[in-house]
């Protein structure tokens, strides 16, 4: 079954256009999740939206909008007045601007979307689109209306379609001058920084996803099937790190850890010399 599309509408690069659908990315439907369960009676609970005072369930097709004004107090929105928020990006992605794709901060990137032409009439112009975004080596910014709101995207050519990135607003990005400035300056030997970075050196690689493995599913899993089976689930003790008391000697330590063993050469073999030898010792007796 092929997927659905989160967004269906069109691209736009000054006059040319074309029709596209968007799709998330990424997934986590594979994941396992769990249901809330009542202990007593093994049922599922389930959630009632209710009213907050009188307690009383509301149906689905009574609930609206409401920005809160005062406690308690609230501006109703219906759907319908909802729906004339008209603004282009509600149904076009038209390109502002193309800027180098490592100007953006990775605290601003969001969500990833394949976008992919929607039907035959406009694979062209996508296709037009999609390589003038390529020869130009940049993203190109665009702007893009779900969930409600408005998002600004990237736009970078993949494969045969395209990948959209979602980008935060600035306003949605905490200062890191909150969290980072009452971190002390510390003074850092240059012995410390030798060994910190051989360790460094020690574990360098390529990023290979799929050499990574998510732990801690795999331990859910093994734990449902040991569930299921009848087996009972042991309490496993965590262990916790050591506190470090001298860096220097953590830092040794660590070093001494990580140092692969060199590989020893191979002894050399006297089976040569040995039958020189015997021939030697043959041509002797044969004089004799």
């Amino acid at each position: 079954m092929a997927p659905r599309a989160y967004w269906k509408g069109y691209l736009r690069l000054s006059l040319v256009s074309c029709p596209i659908q968007l799709f998330p990315a990424t997934s986590e439907r594979e994941k396992i999740r769990f249901h809330q369960i009542n202990r007593e009676t093994g049922n599922r609970v389930r959630y009632m939206k209710v009213d907050a005072d009188s307690g009383d369930e509301v149906a689905q097709s009574d609930i609206i909008k409401g920005y809160e004004v005062g406690k308690g107090e609230y501006i109703h929105l219906e759907p319908e007045e909802l729906d004339a928020v008209a603004i282009d990006s509600t149904r076009t992605i038209d390109i502002e601007q193309f800027v180098p794709k490592q100007e953006i901060d990775e605290l601003y990137i969001g969500n990833p979307y394949y976008i992919v032409p929607d039907g035959e009439v406009g694979q062209q112009a996508f296709a037009v689109i999609r390589e003038a975004i390529a020869e130009k080596g940049m993203v190109a910014l665009g702007r893009v209306v779900f969930t409600s709101r408005e998002h600004i995207i990237a736009l970078e050519a993949r494969g045969k379609g395209m990948m959209g990135l979602t980008i935060r607003y600035p306003y949605e990005v905490r200062n890191e001058k909150d969290y980072f400035d009452d971190i002390p300056t510390e003074k850092i030997t240059k012995e410390m920084l030798d060994l910190a970075s051989h360790i460094v050196k020690t574990k360098q690689g390529h990023f290979k996803p799929e050499s990574y493995e998510d732990r801690y599913e795999e331990a859910l899993k093994d734990i449902i099937k040991k569930k299921a089976a009848g087996k009972k689930i042991e309490h496993v003790e965590h262990s916790k790190p050591s506190n470090v008391v001298n860096l220097m000697d953590a830092l040794r330590q660590s070093v001494k850890g990580e140092t692969k063993p060199e590989r020893r050469k191979p002894e050399r073999t006297h089976h040569r010399t040995a039958k020189k030898a015997g021939r030697s010792n043959a041509r002797h007796k044969k004089a004799g």
